[in-house]
């Protein structure tokens, strides 16, 4: 079975960074795409970051470009998510996700204008919560 495990997140002040984890199982893990997708209360789940399978190319949504950086570890089947520059805004469970098809070419394409990547491989998340 697939199974995405997150982890790092915590009650920050804004201003502060926190790095988040997700390690993966049951899955080729270094021929898939993967992202971190992000639900405050109330809003709707949101594409925060998509890193190619390869890791040549990464994307983010504008809220966070330029203070989130995602990078993986395909020898340890890892996922990270480094967040800094911490707004109250950033506040929400997080996710990670692993794209179903493996080495597609397309997955991370329009992330930074909104699209959601339709990854169908979820962890239960870790909550951020940043402090005003």
């Amino acid at each position: 079975d697939v199974r995405l495990v997150e982890s790092g997140g915590a009650l920050v002040q804004a201003g502060g960074s926190l790095t988040l984890s997700c390690s993966a199982s049951g899955l080729v893990f270094v021929n898939r795409a993967m992202g971190w997708f992000r639900q405050a209360p109330g809003k709707e789940r949101e594409g925060v970051a998509c890193i190619s399978w390869s890791g040549s190319f990464t994307a983010y949504i504008d809220s966070v470009k330029g203070r989130f950086t995602i990078s993986r570890d395909n020898t340890n089947n890892t996922l990270y998510l480094r967040m800094n520059s911490l707004k109250p805004d950033d506040t929400a469970m997080y996710y990670c996700a692993a794209d179903p098809r493996m080495k597609n070419p397309n997955a991370c394409l329009g992330v930074s204008a909104g699209r959601k990547p339709d990854f169908t491989y979820w962890g239960q998340g870790t909550q951020v919560t940043v402090s005003s």
